[in-house]
């Protein structure tokens, strides 16, 4: 099982971050954080990243889920958001790619869990399958 689910996108980087977060919401989640990589490396480190291509992480939560995570696993916070990424690759191509929820989560030892991050998974899926 892989660790993620991405797609490409047909379109420009900002239309894909607006595209995820349109279908983000239809799922029930929402963006908490957008941070710009590149431009948060070129701030910190104080100098250019040219060889850097556009590079965004999404950090989105459906309250639900975090609500019964946070319940069922009290250090699950670690876990949280979902990141989602959207770039553009070498190849000048727009990816929209998200963490797979159940396989992040199988490294916790708790059955209900499972079940949590499966229903997280399958929410987190379709955003990327509709983009």
């Amino acid at each position: 099982m892989t660790y993620y689910y991405e797609k490409k996108f047909q379109g420009t980087l900002e239309e894909a971050k607006q595209k995820v977060s349109e279908e983000l919401k239809k799922e029930g989640f929402g963006i908490l954080t957008e941070i710009d990589a590149k431009e948060t490396l070129r701030k910190k480190l104080g100098c250019s990243f040219e060889e850097l291509k556009p590079y965004w992480i999404l950090g989105a939560c459906n309250p639900e889920f975090a609500h019964k995570a946070l319940f069922t696993e009290e250090k699950i916070g670690l876990f949280l958001p979902c990141n989602i990424i959207v770039y553009e690759n070498k190849d000048s191509e727009i990816i929209i790619s998200t963490i797979n929820p159940s396989e992040a989560m199988s490294m916790i030892d708790n059955e209900q869990l499972v079940f949590i991050a499966k229903e997280a998974e399958q929410k987190l899926k379709f955003v990327i399958h509709n983009c």
